[in-house]
C-alpha cells in the first residue's frame, strides 16, 4: 500500500489530522483545567453559602461531607471587603503554588497546563476566582492536583482516542474518493499506454480522452496527440523503409549497368575518331559521378552510427591533429590554417567521432577556398559556454548558394562540388545530435562561411 498513490495518500491524510489534532490538543487541555478549576470554585461557593444559611450551625461531619463534594480542603469568601475563611480541613499540607483565574492569559493558561501534566507530585494549590452571581468580591480554594491531574489524563486519552478515529474515518473517505476520482483514471491511461505500446501501429489502441478533471483529461488529450502522431511517423517510417530497400536494390543493379557502361566507355577512348575522343571523357566522368552517387546510396542506407562513447578529451591536440591531416592533403590552392583553441580546455566527446566531423567541416572548407583560385584561411576556435562547450569552424571562401543553406543537413541535398553526394554534412549533424549537441550555420556570404558546434557538458548520450 505505501508503494501505491492512494495508500500514500491514505498515510499522509492520518498523519496530517493526527498532527492537526496534536496542535488543538494543548489548548484543549488548558480549557479543560480552567472549567475544571471554575467547577471546583463554584461547587465551593454553593457549599460556603449553604453553610451561611445556617449561621455555621453545623457540625463536622456535615463540613467534611461539603468539602469532599465539592472536592476542596477548604473555602474563603471575601464579602464586604472582609476575608472569611467558611469551610477548612485540619491538617492540611503547605500550599505549593497560586492560581488566579480572573482574566488570565491563554498563554499562562497553556503553560499551567503543560505543567500540571508533567508534575506527578501531588500538591495542595489555592485558586483565586470571582464569585458567580456576584454572591461576593472573591473566592479561594485549596485543592490537590492528584484528582485535577488524573481528570486531564483522562480527557486527555478520550481527545486522543476521538482523534484517531476521525484521523482514520477521514482518511479511509478520503482513499476511497481519491481511488475512484483520481487513482481508477490514472490507471486507465496507464492500461491505454501500454496496450499502445504493444502495438503503435495499431491506431484503434490510440487513448480516446474521457477524463472528467480538467488537469487529467489535458494530459489524456496530450497523450493522444502525441500516439496519433507516433502512429503516423510510424506508418511513414515503415514505407520509407519498404522504399528505402527498393532503392537499394535499384541502385545495386544499376551500379552493375553504370560499371558495364564504364568498361564499353573506356574502350571508346581507344577510337581514333576526333568526336569520339572528345566525347569519351565527358561520358566516363559522367558514368563515374552516377556510379559515386549509387554507391554513397548503399552506404547511406547501410550505415547507422554507434553511440557516441563519452570521454572527457583535450581538444587542442585533436584540433590540431585534424588542421595537420587536412594541410598534408590539400592540392592545389594556397589555404592556410590557424587554431585558436584553449591549452586546458577538454570537452566531453567521442575523440574518433569529433574527429570525423571536423575533418569532414575543414575539408569542405579547403575545398570551396580552392575553387576560388585565391588564397584563403580555414579556422578553428573554440570556447566554453554555459553548460558546454562552442566550436567555430572559419573559412574565408565564397560562402554558400541560398539553395544549399535551405537544404544544408538533408541528404543528397546539399552537395556543392562535381560527384559530392550532399551526406556529409547530414552525418556530421547527425553525429552532434548523439552527443547531446547541435551543428549549425552561423552565417554564409562572400566574406566566408561559419559552422558552429556545440557540445554539451554532463551529457549522457
Amino acid at each position: 500500500m505505501a508503494n501505491s498513490l492512494s495508500g500514500r495518500f491514505l498515510i499522509l491524510t492520518i498523519i496530517f489530522v493526527m498532527l492537526a489534532e496534536i496542535f488543538i490538543f494543548v489548548p484543549s487541555i488548558a480549557r479543560f483545567r480552567e472549567d475544571y478549576l471554575l467547577a471546583r470554585l463554584e461547587r465551593a461557593q454553593i457549599a460556603s453559602l449553604a453553610l451561611l444559611a445556617t449561621d455555621g450551625m453545623i457540625d463536622d461531619d456535615l463540613e467534611y461531607e461539603l468539602l469532599e463534594n465539592a472536592e476542596v480542603l477548604n473555602v474563603v469568601l471575601r464579602r464586604d471587603a472582609v476575608r472569611q475563611l467558611i469551610l477548612s480541613t485540619d491538617g492540611m499540607e503547605p500550599i505549593s503554588a497560586s492560581f488566579d483565574l480572573r482574566d488570565p492569559p491563554a498563554w499562562e493558561l497553556i503553560r499551567d497546563a503543560t505543567m500540571r501534566i508533567f508534575e506527578t507530585e501531588d500538591q495542595n494549590i489555592r485558586v483565586i476566582g470571582e464569585p458567580v452571581r456576584e454572591a461576593g468580591l472573591l473566592i479561594e480554594v485549596t485543592m490537590e492536583t492528584a484528582p485535577l491531574r488524573m481528570a486531564m489524563i483522562d480527557y486527555g486519552q478520550r481527545i486522543l482516542i476521538l482523534s484517531a478515529v476521525i484521523s482514520i474515518f477521514t482518511a479511509l473517505l478520503l482513499f476511497v474518493a481519491v481511488r475512484i476520482l483520481m487513482v481508477n483514471p490514472i490507471k486507465r491511461v496507464v492500461g491505454s499506454m501500454m496496450s499502445y505500446a504493444d502495438a503503435p501501429e495499431d491506431a484503434n489502441r490510440i487513448i480516446q480522452p474521457q477524463g472528467s478533471v480538467r488537469e487529467l483529461r489535458n494530459a489524456e488529450e496530450a497523450l493522444n496527440g502525441m500516439q496519433t502522431q507516433l502512429t503516423s511517423l510510424l506508418r511513414q517510417r515503415e514505407r520509407l523503409a519498404q522504399l528505402g530497400e527498393a532503392v537499394a536494390k535499384i541502385s545495386h543493379d544499376l551500379r552493375n549497368m553504370l560499371s558495364v557502361a564504364t568498361l564499353v566507355a573506356d574502350r571508346l577512348e581507344t577510337v581514333p575518331d576526333p568526336t569520339v575522343q572528345r566525347i569519351a571523357p565527358k561520358l566516363i566522368n559522367s558514368l563515374n559521378r552516377a556510379i559515386n552517387l549509387t554507391e554513397a546510396t548503399l552506404a547511406f542506407g547501410r550505415a547507422e552510427e554507434p553511440a557516441p562513447k563519452l570521454d572527457r578529451i583535450p581538444l587542442e591536440p585533436l584540433v590540431d591533429d585534424v588542421l595537420d591531416n587536412d594541410n598534408l592533403a590539400q592540392g592545389d590552392g594556397d589555404v592556410s590554417y590557424t587554431a585558436d583553441v584553449p591549452r586546458d580546455m577538454h570537452v566531453r566527446a567521442d575523440a574518433e567521432q569529433l574527429h570525423r566531423v571536423l575533418s569532414n567541416l575543414v575539408r569542405n572548407a579547403r575545398q570551396a577556398i580552392a575553387a576560388t583560385h585565391m588564397p584563403g584561411e580555414v579556422k578553428i576556435a573554440a570556447t566554453e559556454v554555459d553548460n558546454g562547450w562552442c566550436i567555430e569552424i572559419c573559412d574565408t571562401g565564397p560562402g554558400l548558394p541560398a539553395k544549399a543553406r535551405e537544404n544544408l543537413f538533408k541528404p543528397f541535398s546539399s552537395a556543392q562540388k562535381a560527384g559530392g553526394t550532399g551526406l556529409g554534412l547530414a552525418i556530421c549533424s547527425e553525429i552532434i545530435r548523439g552527443h547531446g549537441g547541435k551543428l549549425d550555420l552561423k552565417k554564409s556570404d562572400e566574406d566566408g562561411t561559419v559552422f558552429t558546434l556545440f557540445l554539451p557538458a554532463g551529457m549522457t548520450a
